[in-house]
């Protein structure tokens, strides 16, 4: 599951492409410069407005960041603050060079309190210079198709090579929250940190204000420069629909971001795609231990669909199936394909995989066990 779920965070930008030419409703209820929510799972665009223009997203920045230091850091590395990370301009948690904070505390730091300084300590450890962990970020970004997308620092103050897209930044998130410790950080409201050489912990209080007053709410971050303006990733699930809201350049980002949210969470429903498609329960098996295997669909794919079902009809779902498998097989071999389309668009596919194995039978068992198979053949 986990690797279906990688392949669709993957292949997230370029199905949003597609689903937000096609299904965009009106954008006259946001003042965002550019907004974009998203259903984190398919990666199915539900609303947006300049989803590709390329904007400044202040801290939103830290969202990338701190899903490119849990991928390749151990959350409980203590990290000894470099000097490099001691009085960075905007926002901080104040560390001093020097001091001891796990890699994981400085995530909550940089996610909860949006600290700078924070960004350029764990920057350094993972990368090993602010340039190379920007090369990091950079990388990852182009491996999830984010094409309007360009880091030069991990913390998102101005610079003119800096900026990303309100599609692009919907991607980065939805990979982020697929990430647990990334997703746990992020919806955590208060918590306390080391604080090396006083009698008491930092504490920590996270600046996304949705997640007190907004059913489901679990993420993501807050960002604000002159030149950016107000940016906010915000992030619920409810019923199983995980979504993504970003705004851009958004006066009233909490007010607007709910509003989303709350008007897509009433519109749309998870829904199985596999379901509704009758696959056999077995595929027979020549020349083997029994004559025939269970198979299964070795994943479903859950999709937002708009609960009037006015979309129904669009979706097309093509079965192929393997008439028998030649003996020795093996569980988790391939017995057949399910895909579906939406919108003539292929959106999912997965194999048919046999459950178990089975074994190839000797000449004695062929002579005079085809009764058996037969039998075992039509259970």
């Amino acid at each position: 599951m986990k690797k279906v779920l990688k392949i669709f965070l993957t292949a997230a930008l370029a199905l949003s492409v597609y689903f937000s030419s096609s299904l965009t409703v009106s954008a006259a209820g946001t003042s965002a410069k550019a907004c974009v929510v998203m259903e984190a799972g398919s990666g199915r665009i539900l609303y947006s407005k300049n989803p590709d223009e390329r904007l400044p997203e202040a801290s939103t920045t830290k969202i990338m960041t701190a899903l490119v230091v849990a991928e390749n850091a151990d959350a409980d590395t203590v990290v000894q603050v470099p000097e490099q990370a001691q009085g960075i301009e905007g926002s901080s948690v104040y560390l001093r060079a020097g001091e001891h904070l796990t890699v994981k505390e400085l995530l909550y730091g940089l996610m909860l309190q949006s600290g700078n300084d924070c960004a350029v300590a764990l920057a350094l450890t993972v990368g090993g210079s602010i340039e190379n962990f920007a090369a990091m970020m950079n990388d990852k970004a182009a491996a999830l198709g984010c094409g309007n997308t360009n880091f030069v620092n991990p913390h998102g103050l101005p610079d003119d090579n800096h900026y990303t897209s309100a599609r692009d930044l919907a991607v980065i998130s939805a990979a982020a929250m697929n990430n647990p410790l990334v997703k746990e950080i992020v919806s955590t409201k208060k918590i306390n940190i080391s604080n090396e050489g006083y009698g008491y912990d930092r504490v920590i209080v996270n600046k996304n204000k949705i997640l007190s007053s907004f059913e489901g709410a679990n993420g993501v971050k807050t960002g604000y420069t002159k030149k950016a303006g107000r940016c906010f990733v915000g992030a619920a699930e409810r019923n199983g629909m995980q979504l993504i809201a970003v705004v851009l350049n958004c006066g009233p980002m909490f007010e607007e971001s709910m509003s989303l949210m709350d008007e897509m969470f009433e519109k749309y429903e998870m829904k199985n795609l596999t379901e509704g498609v009758t696959i056999p329960k077995c595929v027979a098996v020549k020349k083997g231990r029994s004559g025939s295997v269970e198979v299964a669909c070795e994943s479903e794919m859950r999709f937002p669909l708009k609960k009037d079902g006015s979309e129904n009809g669009k979706i097309r779902r093509t079965l192929s199936m393997t008439d028998v498998l030649k003996a020795p097989v093996g569980k988790g071999d391939k017995a057949g394909e399910l895909k579906v389309s939406f919108d003539n668009r292929l959106i999912f596919s997965s194999n048919i995989v046999t459950l178990n194995k089975v074994e190839k039978a000797g000449i004695f068992s062929r002579l005079f066990g085809s009764e058996k198979n037969s039998n075992d053949k039509t259970q």
